[in-house]
């Protein structure tokens, strides 16, 4: 189809990009409206917009080649730095348990949600397999799943917007959990309690107005990081490759296998666990790989929009929205009744659920914001925690399904 700047047009189309993806970003940052639909979701509608007014082609030499090929693997090694298992082990105490539950309650939703929608949309185990990591992690996991799956453009974005409309819902379903009286009564919350009693602090909020501030950071970090990133990359490609080789496919299982460790991003996620579990020094000394592996993945936001037919997404995302709650329902189903089991306090189930679905920055977000600043530091790592698990379960669950 014709577009007023051309698919081989590389510069005019990555200065379109970044325009999008800074634009996204400051908009985030400075509105409030924004913020609550995020700078990712912004970025996918500023490309479904201009490839949907012939602005931008829909496939160009810049997102296949650079953007799936280049920037989405360095993204992932930087954002899991802080995938410290140690310290995990060691700092989150039962939250940790509690989360675990969670995910495997997001795996059942999965292939329940599978089962009931399947023959409604075309490529829902692949869905399926995104969903699983994103509800077990994060934005990391699902980038990840979808380049492992080879997903479409258009069933990506589709599976985007649907997921966003999905977690405004959930969260507003969470705040309502924690002031109901029914929940009150079935579970012991010690910090609402406390909250109602003494407010919440003005270091709570400062720390949530804080967390994208302006930080330290040298050309040796930039150096370092980039450098990281890439070795981490190459690596992981060359034992996916050799791997993905010699693995026979003859059977169900055998392809499972040939698909999990054939993937380079079970690679990068195992070597990066590794080296921000051994390297704790070496990792928490570079600077930057938060916001230069986050500005990566905003871009990787930008181009999956661009494949996407406007029509395809009214179409497919209602159902996918089902789905997604689907999902979200299991999920909380198993913490709320892992949680009674277990005796935990309500405000530990809440944000053990939230770092599953939403990932750490929202579970950390949602601690801040009602003044549990007890659980901000546990929800952070239980939530990067989802980051190392849940790639290889969306895997396990895609393979299982039939993507």
């Amino acid at each position: 189809m014709y577009s007023l700047v051309s698919p081989e047009n590389t510069w005019m189309l990555m200065t379109i990009m970044l325009v999008a993806v800074a634009a996204s970003i400051y908009l985030e940052q400075k509105y409030a409206w924004a913020s609550k639909l995020s700078g990712a979701i912004i970025a996918l509608i500023f490309a479904l917009v201009l490839v949907n007014t012939n602005v931008i082609p829909s496939h160009a030499p810049l997102y296949d080649d650079i953007i799936w090929g280049y920037a989405v693997p360095i993204a992932i090694p930087l954002l899991l730095l802080q995938a410290n298992m140690n310290k995990i082990w060691r700092e989150t105490g039962r939250l940790l348990f509690i989360f675990l539950i969670g995910a495997v309650g997001t795996v059942c939703g999965a292939v329940l949600g599978t089962m009931v929608l399947g023959s409604a949309v075309n490529g829902l185990p692949k869905v399926a397999a995104m969903m699983t990591g994103s509800y077990i992690g994060g934005g990391v996991n699902f980038t990840a799943l979808a380049d492992a799956f080879k997903v479409s453009g258009t069933l990506v974005s589709s599976a985007t917007v649907a997921d966003n409309l999905n977690m405004a819902i959930y969260f507003l379903i969470l705040l309502g959990i924690a002031g109901n009286a029914f929940f009150r009564k079935m579970y012991t919350h010690p910090l609402i309690d406390d909250v109602e009693k003494n407010g919440v602090s003005d270091e709570s909020k400062t720390l949530a107005a804080s967390y994208w501030g302006r930080k330290n950071i040298s050309l040796k970090d930039i150096a370092m990081n980039l450098m990281y990133a890439v070795a981490v990359v190459t690596i992981s490609k060359i034992i996916g490759g050799a791997l993905g080789g010699v693995i026979p496919v003859d059977n169900w299982f055998m392809k499972m296998g040939n698909t999990f460790l054939g993937s380079q991003y079970v690679w990068i996620t195992l070597i990066s666990m590794i080296f921000a579990t051994f390297c704790e020094k070496q990792a928490s000394a570079m600077n930057g790989a938060q916001e230069i592996g986050t500005f990566f993945i905003y871009m990787f936001f930008f181009v999956i929009g661009v494949p996407a037919s406007i029509m395809d997404i009214l179409m497919n995302a209602p159902l996918l929205l089902v789905f997604c709650l689907i999902m979200v329902v299991v999920n909380m189903f198993f913490c709320l009744l892992g949680g009674k089991l277990f005796h935990f306090n309500l405000e530990d189930i809440i944000i053990a659920s939230n770092a599953n679905i939403g990932g750490p920055t929202t579970a950390a977000g949602m601690a801040i914001s009602q003044g549990w600043n007890k659980l901000v530091g546990p929800a952070m790592l239980v939530g990067t925690f989802g980051y190392v698990i849940g790639t290889y379960l969306g895997i396990i669950v895609g393979s299982l399904l039939g993507a």
